[in-house]
């Protein structure tokens, strides 16, 4: 699907529209192809509309990001590819007569010891609207506790954008924290904002300054609130593209509420070989800056496509849940010069298809044709193969993909057999769905998500629902679910 024009909201927050689809007839349709995604940041926008007592508004509720965004187990890849693939079919809790299928990259962890030296330039928004502990101030403690990782051979500059721009750091090495925390510490919020110029700048510097043997990536800290100077997304997207053929790799940080621009900083992202993360509190850019640094700064794949060939034989029909805006021609797969999203160390990414076994009814059916037959099958159709994965990456700093190519076989399992982190999935899932106002969940409730979400703890139900002394995140997604049980009724 292409990206729905943008919505301005009554409060001025900005968010692109998300236009559901239904069912694709395999025997039309047997592809099915579209960029990964690791954002996380509808997840943490949700919790902050659900704990507010509000409803977040359709365009907010991503759902790929929202199942993206928790932590999954899974063993390291085996081979010397970034990333293993797996893949699982069982019952849709909601339509018990269809199917889920699981598809999950793990991605390869780097140990300490082994990440690169960080080549980092903090493009920060010190705009009027930036003002407010929620905004600028947690930008700068979580960019603070970020420094407090820093080691010697890294280097961190900071740059900042206002109704000017300028450098407040040069590149400074990581063992003069002393001189990064100081330049932070002054930053203050005052004037219109000049994003594009700030952009520019920080790319400048970083390009200035590369290292082939580093992490070398900018991180953007802002509302996305631009005002002033090139305004327009598509502008700043260009602007972005052109940017990332320097080998420079984005992080954006999006923060405070009422003028959000959503739409934008997403868009700036997935065109900026980068990810976007929201940040609704102190922990939340604890989570996204320190515990999870690898995977938010160590990129070990990019442009990296799926596509999925279904056997008609086996399915009747398959939705892709979420990943909306990801969608990619079939053609795109094998061409490289097509961009697509990136996977940072440790990331797990899944993705979900609803489908319907062959055989049965999706009540969009159609008359047969005159002139030609469908369903002409290869031999490889009677097999026990529900379908083909293939997944095209390129190497950080290679310009030519690698393909890998898993296959789905056997029988479907139960869902009451299936991992914990399986059910959870399904149960973020449904719950996107749920918020987003889905006309195809079927039987589903937030009563089946709380069902599935509490039998799905894993660690989290052998510690009395924490984590190292801490409220755990699956803990903390039911009480969102009771949250949102309370906005709808």
């Amino acid at each position: 699907m292409a990206r729905a024009p943008a919505l301005v909201d009554s409060n001025t927050e900005r968010y692109d529209a998300i236009e559901e689809t239904g069912f694709q007839r395999t025997v039309d349709t047997p592809l099915s192809t579209f960029s990964i995604d690791v954002d996380t940041a509808s997840y943490s926008n949700v919790r902050r509309f659900l704990e507010s007592g509000m409803r977040p508004p359709t365009g907010a509720v991503r759902v790929e990001e929202m199942i993206n965004y928790f932590r999954y187990e899974a063993p390291e890849p085996e081979s010397d590819a970034p990333f293993a693939t797996e893949l699982e079919i069982f019952e849709a809790p909601w339509a018990p007569s269809h199917r889920l299928v699981r598809i999950a990259l793990t991605g390869r962890t780097i140990p300490q010891h082994d990440v690169p030296p960080r080549n980092l330039v903090f493009l920060v928004d010190v705009s009027g609207s930036m003002q407010g502990a929620d905004r600028l101030g947690l930008v700068k403690r979580g960019l603070a506790s970020l420094v407090e990782t820093l080691r010697p051979i890294d280097r961190v500059a900071l740059v900042v954008y206002a109704g000017s721009s300028g450098v407040v750091l040069p590149p400074t090495p990581g063992s003069d924290r002393g001189a990064i925390l100081d330049a932070l510490g002054r930053l203050e919020a005052g004037g219109s904002t000049q994003g594009a110029a700030g952009i520019e700048l920080a790319y400048r510097l970083a390009r200035e300054h590369f290292d082939p043997r580093a992490i070398n990536r900018v991180l953007l800290a802002t509302d996305g609130d631009f005002n002033v100077g090139v305004t327009s997304q598509s502008e700043l997207v260009r602007q972005i593209e052109k940017e990332r053929e320097s080998g420079i790799f984005l992080t954006v940080l999006g923060v405070g509420r009422g003028n959000l621009n959503d739409a934008g900083m997403e868009a700036i992202a997935d065109k900026g070989n980068g990810q976007y993360a929201y940040l609704d509190s102190p922990a939340e850019a604890r989570r996204v800056l320190v515990e999870q640094a690898g995977s938010t700064l160590v990129t070990i794949a990019k442009d990296v496509k799926i596509q999925v060939e279904f056997n008609p034989a086996r399915v009747g029909a398959y939705r892709l849940i979420g990943y909306e805006n990801r969608r990619l021609a079939d053609r795109d797969f094998n061409d490289d010069t097509k961009d697509a999203g990136e996977i940072g160390a440790g990331h797990r990414v899944t993705a979900l298809y609803e489908v319907v076994p062959a055989g049965l009814e999706t009540g969009d059916e159609v008359d047969p044709l005159r002139y030609q037959q469908r369903g002409r099958l290869t031999s490889a159709a009677d097999s026990a193969e529900w379908l083909t994965l293939k997944v095209r990456y390129k190497a950080p700093d290679e310009d030519e993909s690698r393909l890998i190519v898993d296959r789905l076989l056997g029988t479907e399992t139960e869902l009451a057999q299936t991992s914990d982190d399986t059910r959870f999935a399904t149960a973020v899932a449904l719950f996107g769905l749920l918020l987003q106002g889905s006309e195809l969940v079927g039987e589903g409730s937030f009563e089946m998500v709380e069902g599935l979400a509490s039998g799905a703890l894993g660690r989290e139900a052998r510690d009395g629902g924490s984590v190292q002394g801490e409220r755990g995140e699956r803990t903390e997604f039911l009480e969102l679910v009771a949250l949102a049980r309370k906005t709808t009724s």
